[in-house]
């Protein structure tokens, strides 16, 4: 074979073996890119899931044992699980206090993170036990009696499952009609958190519907802001409404002016009054009554170094209103 054609035929060769190169390298980046995403979506999964947290809420105080209880519980399905308390000093069957407290304290979680949540007046009837997995990745497990009110409204729902007591119920506690908090709802959430059970494990699927209460919706209507009152910031006896600064500021009130407010317990008025509209209580002499927004930036009532609730009779829950006007 002449030189010139063997040379060209071994370029030919040479350029088809790298071409076999590249198409190989191209296969294993394509299978390699696929890989990855397919890791990046199990570990974006793993965030979400159960992360052996467990966090509690009652209304049954620290008297007595029952919240000793629940965790003995818990601890029984795993010494790994990491048992935190929310609050055990929600009044006596006020459901919806429960509620404010989730959504007030979930949010600062990991995603991941099982709250139980146990504010139970209808123990032993015919209630529906779930757990919920909310948009943010947390689990509820509670009750559907009105608990998972703002839950469902600011955190969104994933996915609602019944508990399946047959399966999910401390052994032999079958007798027992008024505990579920230590023998259906510490067992079940304390099994999803230590992954001995999976989300579908809980039960069967509902429809992504829980029982809710009816409260005032912060709005601007008439030259007036209408809202509720959910919560009190109990150790001050700050009044704390739902009404956020986008809201308010329909009002057009600045800093350092009066804002004119009245206060409802259904259609009762309770109080009616001005007070300032301030950044913080310092900016008034001791004993001034205040408007500011809290830590969660909602409008609240306030008085400097006081309690606006115990001074003006002012409470919280669902049949709580506010109106504010300039």
């Amino acid at each position: 074979m002449p030189l010139h054609k063997f040379v060209a035929s071994h370029h030919i060769y040479m350029s088809m073996k790298a071409l076999n190169r590249v198409r190989a390298l191209r296969k294993v980046l394509i299978k390699s890119f696929f890989v990855i995403l397919v890791l990046g979506l199990v570990i974006q999964e793993s965030a979400l899931a159960q992360n052996n947290m467990l966090v509690f809420q009652s209304d049954f105080g620290l008297k007595d044992g029952a919240v000793s209880a629940m965790k003995g519980v818990a601890s029984g399905v795993s010494p790994d699980l990491k048992l935190y308390d929310l609050t055990h000093e929600i009044p006596a069957y006020n459901v919806w206090e429960g509620a404010y407290r989730l959504v007030q304290t979930a949010p600062y979680w990991p995603a991941g993170t099982v709250f139980v949540s146990v504010v139970d007046p209808g123990v032993g009837t015919d209630r529906k036990s779930v757990v919920v997995k909310s948009m943010s990745g947390h689990y509820f497990v509670t009750p559907d009696n009105g608990t998972l009110t703002l839950v469902a409204e600011q955190l969104g729902i994933q996915e609602v499952r019944e508990i399946d007591e047959a399966v999910n119920r401390r052994k032999d506690s079958n007798e027992s009609y008024t505990f579920h908090g230590r023998d259906v709802y510490a067992f079940t959430a304390a099994r999803l958190a230590a992954r001995v059970i999976s989300f579908e494990q809980v039960g069967r699927q509902l429809e992504n519907k829980v029982v809710s209460i009816s409260y005032q919706k912060a709005v601007f209507q008439n030259n007036q802001v209408k809202g509720a009152i959910p919560i009190l910031d109990i150790q001050y006896g700050n009044v704390w409404t739902n009404i956020n600064k986008e809201v308010f500021n329909k009002l057009n009130i600045k800093i350092g002016q009066d804002v004119h407010v009245q206060v409802f317990n259904q259609d009762l008025k309770i109080y009616e009054g001005e007070v300032r509209y301030v950044n913080t209580f310092g900016e008034v002499k001791e004993g001034d009554d205040v408007g500011y927004f809290n830590s969660l930036l909602n409008f609240s009532l306030g008085i400097n170094m006081g309690s606006f609730s115990e001074k003006y009779k002012v409470l919280s829950g669902g049949e709580w209103r506010i109106v504010l006007t300039k």
